[in-house]
């Protein structure tokens, strides 16, 4: 398609709308129109397609925006008017006139009164990409705050993992059991139920008082866990909870005391927050509290454990290494973490009651979340505060910490008191039980000697000793030939790990998946 060609007194009109730029930059703009003016462009620049399943004004939006950009519509260029360019495209007029009026508000286009539209001057492209004076143009990893180039640093995955046909890697609750049709109903309950003023009203810093109320009955019957509701803090995820503890307990070059193995992103939002991360080994007993080692010339702020189930290792911290480490806490002055992430899954006796219960000194500060218990997108955790703390927690709540809507709290709230929890959790229990027995038994029957099992029987995963020659990148790259995605704990480790060792998921697969899964992986490994 050719642009209408103009006449000459339009020249003029030009020149003057450009008087005011100095008069080198104005010629050299006038010998730039002068030598695009009645340029014949290609038919591909501007086109419709009237049986495509775009509009018709997304079609010629984009064009024209495109011959812009690519310099195929110069600055200065003279558009054709509104009718021309219906006529040619055989479109209606209406169409064009929306396009040019939304490209002129977005400054590709300029409209002058009784000249016509004209490819503007200056580009919004131009403006973005040209560098204002004195302005860095190198990496933008520069322009992050000493906290974000922390952030990005630390949380650098070290482990290879693969999307596959079957996934053994993820660790995630099942999602295809049918609670989840009791949960939308109970969600549909409290929105019908839900009034202005519960809409509009602000929500208590620490959460909405009856999930609160509500947490702090069942912590007390299943888990051991001496609470009031006053000091349950509601937070929309473990990893805002992370985050919120390193901002009010740890200053930089403080000591944060980690499980190793552990959970690299807990480490990386501590080391993010200025935290010297001091490893403790982890043996069959759990966390060695004597490798927590002595003061030091740093201050121990806090010590992050998982005691109900270790992870990754599945291990259960010992009741004498427990009564160790509060005793060593005291000593130091310092907060101990405790994540209870997936404690509610234990398949031999009953659940190990929390550490939270034998505090006597206010040390422990508990992290809950039915993430795990539920499934994922259900991004409400809590917190169990020491007494001393809460004010402290509340102001800076308002501050920090995002509120979970109120309605998921109230529908979390009714899950929990009307029983469908508990009730959910016996019935998971039951079957990741049998999902787990299913691992074992298929690696048994397809590894025998090849494999070792770790760890308490309990959570959504376990960890496994492969004994091989290969590598665990070459292990996992085999595997996800074979279609099936494994993960080493290679990157849970701080410094060398134990070679040949995964962690296998089974919350989430059928009990086909798994033998299927396992037969795979038993293919690379016997070869």
């Amino acid at each position: 398609m050719n642009l209408p060609p103009s006449d000459g007194s339009q020249e003029n009109k030009d020149s003057e709308a450009t008087s005011g730029a100095p008069q080198a930059e104005r010629r050299q703009r006038q010998r730039s129109v002068a030598d695009v003016r009645g340029r014949a462009l290609p038919e591909e620049s501007l086109s419709v397609d009237h049986t495509s399943g775009r509009t018709l004004s997304d079609q010629l939006y984009d064009g024209i925006q495109q011959a812009i950009i690519t310099a195929q519509f110069m600055a200065g260029q003279r558009m054709p008017s509104s009718r021309e360019l219906a006529e040619q495209l055989q479109i209606s007029r209406a169409i064009v006139t929306d396009c040019y009026a939304q490209l002129v508000s977005e400054g590709y286009l300029d409209a002058r009164a009784g000249s016509g539209t004209f490819v503007a001057w200056q580009l919004p492209a131009d403006e973005q990409n040209e560098p204002g004076e004195g302005e860095h143009t190198g990496d933008t990893q520069l322009r992050l705050s000493n906290f974000g180039q922390a952030l990005a640093l630390a949380h650098r995955e070290s482990h290879v993992s693969y999307e596959s046909a079957i996934n053994l890697s993820r660790c995630q609750p099942a999602l295809d059991h049918e609670f989840m049709f009791e949960w939308a109903r109970v969600v549909g309950r409290c929105c019908r139920r839900m009034d202005y003023s519960q809409v509009t009203s602000h929500n208590d810093s620490l959460g909405y008082l009856p999930l609160r109320e509500a947490i702090a009955r069942r912590q007390d019957r299943l888990r051991g866990a001496k609470c009031s509701a006053s000091q349950v803090m509601i937070l929309s995820g473990a990893t805002q909870a992370f985050d919120l503890v390193a901002r009010l307990h740890v200053e930089k070059g403080d000591n944060v005391r980690v499980e190793n193995p552990g959970k690299s992103d807990v480490w990386a939002i501590f080391t993010a927050n200025g935290a010297n991360i001091c490893p403790a080994a982890v043996d069959e007993a759990g966390v060695v509290v004597s490798s927590l080692g002595k003061l030091s010339d740093r201050c121990d702020r806090l010590v992050y454990v998982t005691p109900a189930h270790q992870f990754p290792t599945g291990v259960v911290l010992a009741l004498r290494r427990r009564l160790e480490l509060l005793s060593w806490a005291d000593r130091h002055g310092t907060f101990i973490l405790e994540d209870d992430r997936d404690s509610e899954f234990r398949y031999c006796g009953k659940p190990i009651p929390a550490l939270q219960g034998l505090d006597k000194n206010g040390s422990i500060i508990y992290l809950g979340s039915f993430a795990t218990t539920m499934f994922p997108a259900v991004s409400i955790a809590y917190l169990v505060l020491p007494l001393m703390l809460v004010p402290f927690y509340a102001r800076v709540a308002t501050l920090l910490a995002d509120q979970v809507p109120l309605l998921l709290q109230d529908a979390m709230s009714e899950f929990i008191e009307g029983g469908y929890l508990d009730r959910h959790v016996k019935e998971l229990r039951s079957l990741y039980q049998q999902r787990r027995l299913a691992m074992v038994n298929s690696l048994n029957k397809h590894l025998e000697s090849r494999v070792t099992v770790h760890g308490d029987n309990a959570g959504l995963s376990m960890i496994v000793q492969f004994h091989t020659e290969l590598s665990d990148c070459e292990i996992a790259e085999k595997a996800a030939r074979c279609g099936v995605g494994i993960i080493s704990t290679a990157g849970y480790y701080s410094g060398n790990g134990m070679s040949g060792q995964f962690i296998l998921g089974f919350g989430d697969l059928s009990l086909e998946q798994i033998d299927e899964g396992i037969g795979r992986l038993a293919g690379v490994l016997v070869k």
